[in-house]
């Protein structure tokens, strides 16, 4: 505009910024149609396609927000017109969340998620929680073994043996997993997997463990044994949030594989395989990604 108001030729400007001269015309049209308003840009953008970590905080942030229209609740089309986004996006988010109430939500996940992106040189970040109550569970009847044309079938009535709770900490740089079966899940308990751990890393190491709200896990046992290892650092998940941190999806990985079908004798004999099942896992561990595709998939 200011080298036309100079009389320069179009063609001049053309060589000059590197516009046609049917561009040129167009604004031209709109500066004296609109004045100092008709130069801003009519475009808009078009709306987000990948679901990325920071277009979910701010899904997972604005929910917790009351609706701006007045109404008792939201609903995903509502939060995806505010957010200029599509509801089916907020609809995949709100389920992988749960809808976490926690007021210091955004905070506490963007703490974590920085943990797995950028992790503190010289220092091991751990997922750390407890599988309580898995059932030694021993079938009365033989298992009718995988045949052509037939699936392996197993009767429904079985004998229970007793129970145990795993620990497991996942380390996220290098996916092996720490695990250790416990009859109860008390504070103690925690403590002593917590010191385990420790005395399994090089000393002077910062260690960081990601972990949830469970009261054992803030209890003055706890609080002591910080005091006595200032480089041990807890961080907690929001509330309602477990599928921020990577060892469950290791916790549902292990359901799978042996505890869902399994056939055990005694609390012993699940002891012996779930201890086996995590020292052959090690041998070829590898780290969980959460990497993002395009809205049409699921976050892998």
């Amino acid at each position: 505009m200011l080298l036309l108001a100079d009389g320069v030729p179009y063609s001049e400007i053309t060589a000059r910024v590197g516009w046609s001269s049917a561009t040129i015309a167009k604004w031209k049209t709109r500066y004296l149609a609109d004045r100092g308003a008709g130069l801003k840009s009519r475009h808009w953008g078009s709306q987000p396609r990948t679901l990325t970590p920071r277009l979910e905080a701010r899904i997972l942030a604005r929910t917790q927000q009351p609706p701006s229209d007045g109404s008792t609740h939201g609903s995903t089309r509502k939060l995806a017109t505010v957010l200029g986004i599509q509801h089916t996006m907020v609809a995949r988010v709100w389920q992988r969340a749960g809808r976490s109430t926690d007021p210091d939500f955004e905070r506490k996940a963007a703490d974590i998620i920085d943990l797995y992106l950028a992790p503190p040189r010289h220092a091991a970040v751990f997922c750390l929680d407890e599988k309580t109550s898995l059932q030694a569970l021993d079938r009365r009847d033989p298992v009718l073994p995988l045949s052509p044309g037939r699936a392996e079938r197993h009767g429904f009535e079985y004998w229970r043996h007793g129970t145990l709770s795993l620990y497991a900490a996942l380390n996220t740089q290098t996916g092996e997993v720490l695990g250790q079966t416990v009859p109860r899940h008390t504070s103690d308990e925690f403590v002593a997997f917590l010191q385990t751990v420790v005395h399994g890393q090089r000393r002077g190491r910062d260690l960081h463990f990601i972990l949830d709200n469970f009261s054992a896990h803030k209890t003055k046992k706890v609080a002591a044994f910080l005091a006595r290892h200032p480089r041990v650092h807890l961080h907690f998940t929001p509330t309602y949030s477990s599928w921020l941190n990577h060892v469950e999806l290791w916790f549902a990985k292990i359901a799978r594989d042996v505890i869902a079908r399994g056939i055990f004798t005694s609390v012993p004999n699940l002891k012996r395989k779930i201890v086996r099942y995590i020292r052959h896992y090690n041998r070829q561990a590898t780290p969980f990604r959460w990497s993002y595709a395009d809205p049409t998939r699921r976050i892998a």
